[in-house]
């Protein structure tokens, strides 16, 4: 009767919020921006105790009830409480359905418990890395991936994703580039909003009623990608004009998406530590942008702030926070230790605690978790949904998509061209199957994820075609608990003989090599970024049988591949494939899968370029033909430019761009021109395209990039076919941030190249904005 009787004291409450007049309680501005939901949450936040407030803003790993009734731990004293706002990384309907359970039985209210989960590229089909998939240039399927792993995630009872991560990334030692879009902002900014979609639905708080969609919650806020050195977790220094012209925008494009949530990143901005700069969280996401969704800190950020220099002990440091706009604390256990006490203190107000709770709160409704507490948690869904066949056929599409060709000499591929009737496959990845599915794999089954030996026995079972295998060396791996360069290179050639032996007596050799998944990803820097171990060594031997050697790489970055480069004769990238990895690669060596990716991150010479990226600034002596080749901007021992440039990828067709063409050679504000170009295949394959549209500002009250991507279309011809490609280009498209830090397009000429890549230059067009 006393659960009733609370119930009932809920709904009148509601009731007679939502048929008042009045403003809300709170000052703060809601996410759905919707006077019933935001009524709803004043009418419960009015029945709440400060502790049950500050409870909601408390997030916990799932570890208080493992198997029943909630343990005796500290997470679960906070229960028992009812001081535990969220959970994260527990799944499965019936285990998380026992978890809210327990969650009700001892919240005086019954506020439901939000569970989250980072739910990277997939949650049981994974599907390729992030970086891998922006590969693809396909922002529908990018989308689609999202959706996927929207309708896994929430058959599994989570509701909330750390999803997608946004961050820039020009420097490949950091090992968290695996997990975003690469190093463009303009891309990237599509990027954002493609997976924010496919998790959440269109931009429409509403679609977060459906028991298939979740929050997706960008990370990390802000320039985590900038980290010196490469150096996870590092300090950040940059410009103001760089923050708001390179780092920003993808998060602005979420915002405008309607992302639900952001995370804190852990590096310091400028000096002041991410989880408690109020710069950004508060001047720019709430007052500038007018974000009204809630705020989460990555795992212990508030208690790294005494780390940071910050604050002195872990009670300073929820007071910033909170100050700074946090909404949630993940794992310190910062706001429901101290709170209180700086309340009654007077460093805070609760009518802070109110704004952040209500934010918690709106959430709790728009999913529909005061409705029912355990709408996501159905068994019978997850069975179903879970590692479906239509999953499954969209990861095979995703990881084809994805995989970039990045050299292929004299057409080596496909092998049924080169007519090889002898293939030897050698490297620790013929039969290595955990690395598949890269970092942040969640809930993949790694066990399950095809091999290349499988991909390729499927390909050419009952063929002519005959495969031979080596391992050849054994993968090096790290203990994280004690990685340092002596754990990482140990020299292995115990398996050189038999590999060399098979290698000579085949057609083509085709050399499986690449990092361990455990090298890329959180905490996973790394300074020498060429393929790990002995595994040049071992293609230097290989080499010295003069059998061809196509070498097919899994990876979560940019290598160094300078010397592969030069003695291979093709080189796939296929980075980490996911799920259906053996199948899709089979399916580009065999030729049954024209490669279609291109670089969404520059390949350096070497690890001496980095920070390396296409659309960088001149300098007063730049590196070009015209000038002596003495005092300019170059090295003396590697040239300037790029391995594989941002936006590479060869196809096993020829495209042929000719006839560029521009609508008007003046742009008039607040109109728009075409930029045309005709795409030919004249190859004997069909194939897609990426037509890359760049533009440089040749003259501005600030220094330009040398070239900007604006624009793309991705194209599919038959062998034969040629198509006209237009691409708009508007005055939103050339604004800037001015000498005066306004955002405007200034009267100018501008350069445009339509072309194949960064590095293309052969189309070349001018306009004038007057």
């Amino acid at each position: 009767m006393k659960k009733n009787l609370i119930w009932i004291i809920i709904a009148l409450g509601v009731f007679a919020a939502c048929s008042s007049e009045k403003t809300k309680t709170t000052k703060w501005k809601s996410y759905s921006g919707d006077p019933v939901v935001e009524h709803k949450v004043d009418s419960v936040l009015s029945l709440m105790t400060l502790e049950e407030k500050i409870g909601q803003m408390n997030q916990y790993s799932g570890n208080f009830a493992a198997t029943g009734e909630v343990s005796d731990n500290k997470s679960g004293e906070y229960l028992k409480k009812g001081m535990i706002g969220s959970t994260f990384n527990v799944f499965g309907a019936d285990h998380l359905r026992m978890l809210q359970k327990q969650n009700l039985k001892y919240s005086r209210l019954k506020i439901p418990m939000l569970f989250a989960a980072d739910v990277i590229h997939g949650l049981e089909t994974t599907f390729p890395i992030p970086l891998a998939e922006a590969c693809s240039w396909d922002l529908d399927l990018m989308e689609k991936t999202a959706r996927v792993a929207a309708e896994e995630a929430t058959a599994s009872g989570v509701a909330w994703n750390f999803a997608p991560m946004i961050d820039i990334a020009r420097d490949p030692r950091w090992g968290r580039v695996m997990e975003g879009a690469g190093e463009d902002v303009y891309y990237g900014s599509l990027v954002a909003r493609a997976r924010v979609r496919g998790f959440q639905g269109i931009n429409d708080y509403k679609d977060l009623t459906k028991n298939n969609t979740m929050m997706a919650c960008v990370k990390h806020f802000v320039a985590y990608g900038a980290a010196q050195a490469g150096r996870d977790y590092n300090t950040v220094d940059i410009s103001d004009r760089t923050l708001h012209e390179t780092y920003l925008p993808p998060f602005k494009a979420a915002v405008d998406e309607g992302v639900a949530s952001f995370m804190t990143a852990f590096n310091d901005l400028n000096g002041v530590p991410c989880t408690a700069n109020k710069y950004i969280f508060t001047d720019i996401l709430r007052d500038t942008w007018g974000f009204g969704g809630m705020v989460v800190t990555d795992y212990t950020a508030i208690m790294e702030l005494i780390d940071h220099g910050i604050a002195k002990d872990l009670k300073q440091g929820a007071e910033l926070s909170l100050n700074a706009g946090v909404d949630m604390d993940m794992i310190s256990e910062a706001f429901v230790t101290h709170l209180k006490e700086l309340v009654d203190e007077g460093k805070i107000k609760e009518s802070q605690i109110d704004v952040a709770v209500s934010r918690i709160l709106e959430m709790k409704f728009l999913l529909g978790l005061f409705d029912d507490p355990f709408r996501y948690f159905n068994a019978d869904r997850e069975r179903n949904v879970i590692n479906n066949p239509q999953h499954k056929k969209l990861a095979h599409t995703a990881a084809q998509k994805s995989i970039v060709l990045l050299k292929n000499h004299n057409s080596i591929l496909p092998l049924e061209k080169a007519k090889a009737k002898r293939v030897a496959v050698i490297g620790p990845f013929v039969d290595e199957r955990e690395s598949l599915n890269g970092e942040w794999a969640i809930k993949g089954d790694r066990s399950k994820s095809v091999t290349l030996r499988e991909g390729l026995e499927a390909k050419y079972a009952g063929t002519k075609v005959k495969l031979t295998y080596a391992q050849g060396i054994t993968l090096p791996l790290i203990d994280r608990s004690t990685a340092h360069v002596s754990t990482v290179n140990v020299p292995d050639k115990n398996g050189f003989s038999e590999a060399i032996r098979i290698a000579s007596q085949s057609d083509v050799i085709i050399a499986a090599l690449g990092e361990n998944f455990h090298w890329s990803g959180e905490a996973a820097s790394r300074s020498d970024i060429t393929l790990p171990g002995n595994q040049r060594e071992l293609l230097k031997e290989l080499k010295k049988t003069g059998k061809p050697i196509v070498l097919v790489l899994f990876n979560g970055r940019p290598l160094d591949l300078s010397w592969e480069d030069e003695n291979v004769d093709a080189i796939v990238e296929a980075w980490y494939p996911g799920l259906m990895s053996g199948t899709a690669v089979a399916d580009v060596l065999a030729g049954d899968y024209n490669p279609s990716g291109k670089l969404v991150m520059t390949f350096p010479r070497n690890v001496g370029q980095i920070p390396i990226y296409y659309n960088s600034k001149n300098t007063g002596r730049p590196f070009n033909e015209e000038r002596p080749a003495d005092y300019r901007s170059s090295y003396i021992d590697v040239e300037n430019t790029p391995l594989y440039p941002f936006g590479h990828g060869l196809s096993y067709t020829q495209f042929i761009y000719s006839s560029p063409s521009i609508s008007s050679s003046s742009l008039t504000k607040g109109e728009s021109i075409i930029a045309s170009v005709e795409v030919s295949n004249t190859g004997f394959f069909d194939g897609e395209e990426v037509v890359q549209l760049y533009i440089r500002d040749r003259k501005a009250s600030v220094s330009r990039p040398v070239k900007e991507l604006k624009g793309f279309q991705k194209i599919t011809l038959k062998a034969g076919e040629s198509v006209k490609v237009d691409i708009e280009i508007t005055e939103e498209m050339i604004s800037l941030y001015d000498i005066n830090n306004n955002w405007v397009a200034e009267a100018g000429e501008f350069d445009v190249w339509i072309a194949s890549s960064s590095s293309d230059e052969s189309n070349h067009l001018t306009f004038e904005l007057k």
